[in-house]
């Protein structure tokens, strides 16, 4: 784990800033618009440290994952002067964004008071690991990783954004509109593959409190509906929905590689080592989560190239 989490920092550095020499440079406006969105990253960067170590939840992150997207976007749209196809990948953005902060609502994510609710399980079991466990230890890898990496690649994949941010406002066409057709479909798939997974754990748990009989959810993780078909339906769509996002910044520089790839990338990077994490978990929770490793494939639908994809 923690030589993942190595990997992950270090790409942090390496692929923004290979993106950076080697793609088509930023204009001056565009510049400007990019320091001035990195100071408000910085002060989310702070606020979710501070947040995080006084209350004891590092899930800080986890509660604006889904919600200072659409504050850089359109904020990045408000310095560009609302360029046509920035509004639009504004509005995508905030769409996503208004689902998945349901999604984590519901879950008990958000209180009166805001530094507490639902802690993702991950970071409790984390802590207890050799090497995590002194708080010295863990203060760093919750600067480092938890809020720093985590809240800077936030920003980098909202990045597409400002390539549209030119001087011109090249006017949208049939490749913008498709793209956003794309990404609400994307949308739609995150949505009911985290519904199955509500409706499976919120069913199990309550036959569990009420001694009944388990029955189907006695393997104890949904395997049925989009389920069957990825192990990590959710992960999927989102990863596709920011490469998608991505392909707004094709369309208006005219290149197929450009500098503000580096979040999409980074994100599927991020997503490879949380999965591993989680199916570590749960793999030693169930007995059959192996045959269904085995037989299902993680990202990538009707594909299975060897028992440990």
């Amino acid at each position: 784990m923690l030589g993942t989490i190595l990997l992950l920092i270090f790409t942090l550095f390496v692929v923004p800033l290979f993106s950076f020499l080697f793609g088509t440079p930023l204009t001056s406006f565009q510049s400007e618009i990019l320091m001035s969105a990195i100071w408000v990253v910085v002060g989310v960067i702070a606020y979710t440290f501070i947040v995080g170590e006084l209350s004891k939840n590092n899930s800080q992150v986890d509660k604006i994952w889904s919600i200072v997207p659409i504050g850089y976007t359109w904020y990045m749209t408000y310095l560009a002067g609302f360029n046509d196809r920035m509004v639009l990948m504004s509005i995508l953005a905030t769409i996503w964004g208004v689902r998945l902060t349901y999604n984590f609502a519901r879950r008990g994510a958000y209180t009166w008071d805001f530094w507490a609710g639902e802690e993702d399980y991950r970071w409790e079991i984390l802590r207890k690991k050799p090497g995590f466990n002194k708080p010295w230890v863990w203060s760093l890898f919750n600067f480092f990783f938890i809020c720093f990496y985590q809240n800077s690649l936030i920003f980098l994949f909202t990045l597409p954004i400002l390539t549209a941010a030119t001087v011109g406002n090249k006017p949208l066409g049939f490749g913008d509109y498709f793209l956003a057709a794309l990404f609400i479909a994307l949308v739609i798939i995150e949505y009911i593959a985290d519904q199955q997974q509500y409706d499976y754990q919120k069913e199990k748990y309550r036959r569990i409190n009420n001694n009944e009989d388990l029955g189907e959810y006695q393997d104890g993780f949904v395997a049925k509906g989009l389920w069957s078909i990825v192990r990590h339906p959710n992960y999927a769509a989102e990863q596709s929905i920011w490469i998608v996002f991505y392909f707004f910044s094709v369309l208006a520089t005219g290149s197929w590689l450009n500098w503000s790839i580096s979040g999409a990338l980074l994100l599927v990077v991020l997503f490879k080592g949380s999965s591993d994490f989680s199916e570590e978990i749960s793999a030693g929770k169930y007995p059959k989560y192996k045959n269904y490793q085995d037989s299902v494939p993680r990202f990538i639908p009707f594909t299975k190239f060897s028992k440990k994809n």
